[in-house]
């Protein structure tokens, strides 16, 4: 029988790499949600990801324990493992963070000898051997990639496909023809899938100029329903692991024919938006498209112009075109000022490769341009005002929504700004002005990096969702990913109810619920592929960091936990742990928000600068120990 201290529940299991589990329950519409501890003997035969019953109980510190795990489904297919021999006994140490124990493996007639890294089926009770990962294969990035159910490769239906979609002439009919309109693409010069371009027309007499945010209409050749359509679907997005990038669609057509190439042209869908001379968008128009890029351009060569009014050679043949798309930016910038809202671009720690062996050599920060800031400018204009035509016409599509931050989460960016020197003064309620107000005091300062990457983790997580609502961050009443759809399913999504209903169609249901069952697995699939680049990312800046075990670095304590302290390093912007009893002078312990580990003599508080040395680093889980310097 139920109680308030002990029910029968239903969730999925997360496993933590030392053994021991947790069960989570979401939240829904009549009650909370919750996470209750499984200890290691309760996981036996069980995975992550698996959707479990189990009894919780309700311990007197307040905690709730599971017990008694019985399987309702299993999702996952694959599993990635080593083989340990016992007592002439075969069996799978799966990995860490998928399952605990070891497991009988069948071999199924292949020789296996201990140590080997395997992909195993799981068939009910039984782990069959699939295949045998081979010497010189990375086994950190295939465990990552079985553990996150992501696939290099493309299935047979679909690769099926692609010679069709190469093969098909482009249709020009009803199409507005842009070729002989000045357009550029502004890229990284790594960059091979090229989903964006722009154009703009002078302005006229009334000081009104034209932007033309031009996006590859991949609609045009992914048709719904169709095994290409099917496999991005299931990727939702393109996950990106440091040296490996695991595509949406086939790079064939994302980085070949339907990249927005110069001297090429391509289908495209545009956004048209007349900004007046206060920065106002004061009028949209959307349509379908022929293009012809002119000239790609780099950041660096659209920041050089932009600073320094340095034209490139591949600019000049675009250069009258380029004082107006600066203009446009600035119109835009100033009208997003005075609503507020926050700059997405920041800086971000890039990785790099050695030339002949692959592997992670280094890690370099890359840092925001003015070209960086202009094109962020322009996909966002142009992604707010395509979801407000959507929302006057009433067609339903996945929105990205950002709520408002939680008290709570406000309260902790209050104090570190405080204690990192900042009067942020932040109130109980954050707007998205007096978020942008806080952020204008961090511009150039030394702990820029760290003090952002705070702020980011304040606000709210984004989601998609049919019911268009405001995105906080961004300061939109609405907004729609519409710039990407070589790299986002969402965007997709976005380009084939715009070409319904360009096309005529004018049926759509009220927040239809398909388009809502899409979101919640482009949700579920996107936190995965993300989950899956911040393994990755962490693992990769350890295996850089073994080289600097003894060095000392500067820092900012940017997380406190009951365990120790997170500290960002300046440079390289890494970041790493230092254990509670590291620290001199203890014991220690947090107050009440965990905003400072205070001891019998002094206190270690968000935003504090530290000088640390790095004492260890483990690659799996990706980790970065560091010990303080007095």
């Amino acid at each position: 029988m139920d109680s308030p201290t002990s029910r029968t529940v239903t969730g999925h299991i997360d496993v933590h790499h030392r053994g021991y589990g947790f069960l989570v329950v979401r939240p829904t519409s009549t009650s909370e949600g919750l996470s209750a501890f499984i200890p290691a003997k309760e996981l036996k035969h069980h995975l992550a990801d698996d959707v479990v019953s189990a009894r919780i109980t309700l311990a007197e510190d307040g905690r709730w324990s599971a017990s008694g795990l019985s399987l309702v489904h299993r999702p996952r297919q694959e599993l990635y493992g080593e083989v340990v021999v016992h007592e002439e006994r075969v069996l799978l140490h799966p990995d860490r963070d998928v399952g605990a124990g070891n497991w009988p493996l069948e071999t199924e007639g292949l020789e296996v000898q201990p140590g080997d890294a395997v992909v195993a089926r799981i068939d009910e009770d039984k782990v069959r051997l699939v295949r045998k990962i081979g010497p010189g294969v990375d086994r950190a990035l295939e465990r990552l990639l079985l553990r996150h159910g992501l696939r290099r490769e493309f299935g047979p239906e679909a690769h099926a496909e692609v010679p069709q979609v190469l093969a098909r002439p482009l249709a020009r009919e009803g199409r507005r023809d842009l070729r002989e309109v000045p357009t550029v693409t502004v890229d990284s010069p790594t960059t091979r899938i090229i989903d964006d371009a722009l154009s703009v027309l002078p302005a006229g007499g009334d000081g009104a100029l034209r932007l033309f945010v031009s996006i590859a209409d991949a609609a045009e050749f992914i048709p719904e329903g169709s095994a290409l359509d099917r496999e991005a679907r299931e990727r939702a997005t393109n996950v990106y692991l440091g040296d490996t990038l695991l595509p949406m669609l086939p790079e064939a057509l994302s980085a070949g024919s339907l990249s927005l190439v110069p001297g090429e042209e391509r289908l495209c869908v545009t956004a048209e938006l007349r900004i007046d001379p206060e920065g106002r968008v004061t009028s949209v128009d959307v349509y379908e498209s022929l293009l012809r890029s002119w000239a790609r351009l780099s950041y660096a060569e659209v920041a050089a112009y932009l600073d320094r009014g340095e034209v490139s050679e591949p600019m000049a043949r675009v250069r009258e075109a380029m004082p107006w798309l600066r203009a446009a930016a600035a119109r835009l910038a100033v009208a997003r000022a005075g609503r507020g809202g926050i700059d997405q671009t920041r800086d971000e720690a890039h990785f790099t490769f050695d030339e002949v062996t692959g592997e992670v050599s280094g890690i370099e920060t890359e840092r925001p341009t003015s070209a960086h800031a202009l094109v962020e400018r322009f996909m966002v204009a142009a992604n707010e005002a395509i979801a407000g035509w959507l929302v006057e016409r009433g067609i339903p599509v996945p929105f990205r929504v950002q709520g408002e931050p939680e008290p709570q989460a406000v309260a902790d960016l209050d104090a570190f700004a405080l204690h990192s020197g900042f009067a942020a003064g932040l109130g109980r309620t954050l707007t998205p002005l007096s978020l942008a107000a806080f952020a204008r005091q961090l511009s150039g300062v030394p702990a820029e990096a760290a003090l952002r990457s705070v702020m980011f983790k304040a606000l709210a997580s984004s989601r998609y969702t049919v019911v268009p609502a405001p995105h906080f961050g961004l300061a939109a009443r609405a907004y729609v990913h519409f710039t990407s759809p070589l790299r986002r399913y969402a965007d997709l999504a976005v380009h084939r109810a715009l070409k319904h209903y360009l096309r005529g169609r004018r049926d759509f249901p009220h927040e239809d619920p398909d388009v809502e069952r899409l979101a919640i697995h482009l949700n579920e699939r996107t936190r995965r592929g993300q989950r899956a680049e911040k393994e990755r990312h962490r693992l990769l800046e350890a295996r850089v960091m073994a080289a600097h075990v003894g060095q000392e670095f500067s820092g900012h304590i940017t997380r406190v936990r009951t365990s120790g302290l997170l500290v960002q390093l300046d440079q390289p912007l890494v970041e790493g742990f230092l254990p509670l009893e590291e620290l001199p002078g203890g014991p220690y312990a947090p107050e009440a928000r965990e905003t400072s580990l205070v001891g019998p003599t002094r206190a270690f508080t968000l935003g504090m600068p530290l000088r640390v040395r790095v004492a260890f680093t483990e690659e799996h889980p990706g980790r970065i120990g560091l010990a303080l310097v007095e």
